[in-house]
């Protein structure tokens, strides 16, 4: 298995984002549309009245999940029923750093049971969020 970074065959797109002040700021994407304040949640000592990271990138991680689920559904012609995605995103202690852990939990209750699980893990190879932390974090696939 080689340990370099993929390269991109083709940029398709490219999103960009701003935060300022960290943990206790803002974060702001160059077209508006995301602009929101950035607090620490109350387990890490903040306010919790507004997001943080971890809820960002859960939001995000679950969102391009069920897109890769539906890509994967697609492709073997497969229909689904309605499919939900919840990534649960847990931050802790790794060493002198911090590290994250990903819990993905599906519910797709129109499928049997071996073909939702077979559509998981073949999601679970294609989606881009998955490509990017796979060896780095855990990231437990369940189906609910």
């Amino acid at each position: 298995m080689s340990t370099s970074p993929t390269i991109l065959e083709k940029r398709l797109y490219t999103a960009t984002a701003t935060a300022t002040a960290g943990r206790d700021g803002r974060v702001k994407s160059d077209d508006g549309h995301l602009d929101v304040a950035v607090v620490p949640p109350r387990a890490l000592g903040g306010s919790g009245a507004g997001t943080n990271p971890e809820q960002l990138f859960a939001g995000g991680y679950a969102a391009c999940f069920g897109s890769a689920l539906g890509h994967v559904a697609r492709a073997q012609k497969i229909t689904t029923g309605p499919v939900s995605i919840t990534a649960n995103v847990t931050i802790g202690p790794v060493g002198k750093g911090f590290g994250l852990a990903v819990e993905l939990l599906a519910s797709i209750p129109e499928l049997p049971r071996e073909q939702a699980e077979a559509l998981l893990r073949a999601a679970h190879e294609v989606c881009p969020y998955s490509n990017a932390t796979r060896g780095n974090i855990v990231v437990d696939l369940r189906l609910a």
